[in-house]
C-alpha cells in the first residue's frame, strides 16, 4: 500500500524543486567492483546507484547501504563533503528509495570499504515501505507472488537466478560445439502433440479455429530431421493445463535434441555430457549437495526398468504373470491401474515403489511398449522400447528414445492413441495428419532427447521447489 509519509516527502521534494524521478544518472561502478578491485580504486572517483537499504544517522554524518545488482556497498555521507543544501536531502530519503551517489573510493576507521559521497541524488521514491530487512522476506506465498519484492529483500534469490541463467548458456555453448544448431519452433500449434498432456486451449479469431499451447516441440524438431537438418535443439517453453506441486509448473522449460542417424544410446551419451558440462562450466564441479544428498552429474546408474524393479522390490517383472503383479501393487498398498496389460502394471510398479527411492543420478531405460507410444520398439525384446529417462532425487528430469522412423508404425500408434482419447482419456495423444505426411517422406535414425531445465536447476542450486527457479510461477488469485 501507498505510505501517506513517504507521499508527503515526495511532495516537499517536488516543492524543493527536485525531481524524485530523474531520466538517468551516470552509473560507472558497481558494489561488487569496488569491494574487489578496492586497491585500485582507493582515492578514486566513482559513481553508484542502487536501492537505500539502510541509513544510520549521526548529526552531521551519516552512513548508509546502497544495493546494486552485484551487492552492498556503504556510503560515506558527511555535510562537510555534500554541503548543508545536499545533506539535508536526505531529511526526505528512506530506505527503499533509488539515489546515485558519486565520490570518493575510500575505507572508513574501521576499515570497511566505502564511497565517501561527495554528491547525492535522489533518483526513484519509494511509495512503499519495505518489510523487516534484517531478517529478508520469509513468507513464502509472498515471495512467488510479489517476486520484485523477493529480489530486493533476498539477494541470495538473485544469486539462484544469475546462476540458472549461467547454466542454460552454458548447455547452449556445449551443443553449439557439438555442432547443434539453435532453432525456434512455434508455441501456438495447430495440433499439440510429443507428450501426454491435457492442453491449453485458445482460439484464433482471424482463421476462426482452435489452437493449443504445445505441450512439446518434439513434432516439430522431427520435421526439421525430415527436412534435412541433422543436429538441432530448441530451449522451448512447454505448458501443460495440470497440477502444481513441488516439481510441477503449468508452463515449464525443456531443452529438446533431435540428432540424427543415432539412437538411445547416444542420447544417453549426450545426457551425461551435457549436464556435466554444464555443471563444472558455472559451478566449477559436477558434484553438488541438494537438500543434505551428495550428488554426482559425472557419476550415473544405468538399469532397466525390470532390473531396477528386481533391485528395489525384489520381484522379476520378466517372469510375473498380470496376476501376480497385481498381487505385489495389493501387497503394497499401492492403487492398481483400471488397465490391467503387464506393460502398464510394470510401469505403476516403478513409477509408485521404485521411483521415489532413486536419489542419486539414475538412468532407466527399456520402458514396456504399452507406455511408449512414441518410443521405437526394441530391436532385440519386441515387448519393450528404446526409451529411458532421467532421474534425480525421486523425480524425473527427462524423457528419451530412439526415434520411430517408420511412418505406417506411427500411424498405427496414433490411431491406438485416437481410441484412447474417444474412450475418454484427456492425455491421449491426438491425430497428427501433418505430421505424418512429412514422416512418409522418410526420416532418418534418430534419437530424440530432453531434460527439463527447471528440475535441473532445482538440483543444481539446492532449490527444494520448482517455484523457487521461475521467477513468476502460476499462482492462483490472491487471497484478500
Amino acid at each position: 500500500m501507498v505510505d501517506a509519509d513517504r507521499v508527503q516527502k515526495l511532495k516537499e521534494l517536488q516543492k524543493l524543486g527536485i525531481n524524485p524521478y530523474p531520466y538517468s544518472f551516470d552509473r560507472k561502478n558497481y558494489a561488487n567492483e569496488i569491494k574487489e578491485n578496492f586497491s585500485k580504486l582507493e582515492g578514486k572517483k566513482v559513481s553508484v546507484a542502487g536501492r537505500l537499504m539502510s541509513k544510520r544517522e549521526h548529526g552531521k554524518l551519516a552512513f548508509a547501504d546502497l544495493a546494486d545488482s552485484t551487492g552492498r556497498v556503504q556510503i560515506w555521507l558527511s555535510e562537510d563533503s555534500l554541503g548543508k543544501k545536499n545533506y539535508d536531502l536526505l531529511k526526505h530519503i528512506e530506505t527503499g528509495d533509488i539515489i546515485g551517489v558519486k565520490g570518493t573510493a575510500t575505507k572508513t576507521k574501521r576499515g570497511e570499504v566505502s564511497v565517501k559521497a561527495d554528491s547525492l541524488e535522489i533518483l526513484t521514491k519509494s511509495l512503499t515501505n519495505l518489510p523487516p530487512s534484517w531478517y529478508g522476506l520469509k513468507d513464502v506465498e509472498l515471495r512467488y507472488r510479489q517476486r520484485y519484492l523477493d529480489l530486493i529483500m533476498n539477494p541470495e534469490i538473485r544469486k539462484t537466478f544469475a546462476t540458472r541463467s549461467k547454466i542454460i548458456a552454458a548447455m547452449k555453448e556445449f551443443l553449439v560445439n557439438q555442432g547443434y544448431l539453435e532453432v525456434e519452433t512455434p508455441i501456438l500449434q495447430p495440433i499439440y502433440g510429443g507428450g501426454f498432456a491435457k492442453p491449453f486451449v485458445t482460439k484464433h479469431n482471424e482463421l476462426k479455429m482452435n489452437m493449443y499451447l504445445r505441450i512439446s516441440n518434439e513434432m516439430y524438431l522431427k520435421r526439421l530431421i525430415v527436412g534435412g537438418f541433422d543436429k538441432v535443439f530448441e530451449f522451448s517453453y512447454d505448458f501443460r493445463n495440470e497440477g502444481i506441486d513441488r516439481t510441477h509448473n503449468p508452463e515449464f522449460l525443456i531443452v529438446e535434441m533431435m540428432t540424427a542417424y543415432a539412437d538411445y544410446n547416444d542420447g544417453m551419451k549426450l545426457i551425461e555430457e551435457t549436464i556435466a558440462y554444464a555443471a563444472k562450466k558455472t559451478l566449477g564441479t559436477t558434484k553438488v549437495s541438494f537438500q543434505g544428498n551428495e550428488l554426482d552429474f559425472a557419476k550415473w546408474e544405468k538399469l532397466t526398468m525390470a532390473e531396477s524393479i528386481k533391485k528395489y522390490c525384489k520381484i522379476d517383472v520378466t517372469k510375473s504373470s498380470e496376476q501376480q503383479l497385481v498381487a505385489f501393487l495389493k501387497k503394497s498398498k499401492v492403487e492398481i491401474p483400471e488397465d490391467k496389460r503387464k506393460g502398464v502394471l510394470i510401469n505403476h510398479i516403478f513409477e509408485e515403489v521404485v521411483q521415489p527411492k532413486l536419489i542419486k543420478p539414475t538412468i532407466i531405460y527399456n520402458y514396456p511398449i504399452e507406455v511408449s507410444p512414441l518410443a521405437r520398439t526394441h530391436r532385440k525384446e519386441p515387448q519393450h522400447t528404446e526409451r529411458f529417462e532421467m532421474f534425480v532425487m525421486g523425480f524425473e528430469v527427462g524423457n528419451n528414445y530412439t526415434e520411430i522412423t517408420d511412418a505406417i508404425e506411427l500411424e498405427k500408434r496414433f490411431k491406438e492413441e485416437l481410441k484412447r482419447g474417444q474412450a475418454g482419456d484427456e492425455e491421449a495423444h491426438p491425430m497428427d495428419e501433418d505430421f505424418l505426411k512429412a514422416m512418409r517422406y522418410g526420416m532418418p535414425p534418430t534419437s530424440g532427447t530432453a531434460i527439463g531445465i527447471d528440475r535441473l536447476i532445482m538440483l543444481l542450486t539446492d532449490s527444494p521447489c520448482i517455484r523457487d527457479v521461475i521467477l513468476f510461477p502460476a499462482m492462483g488469485p490472491e487471497k484478500k
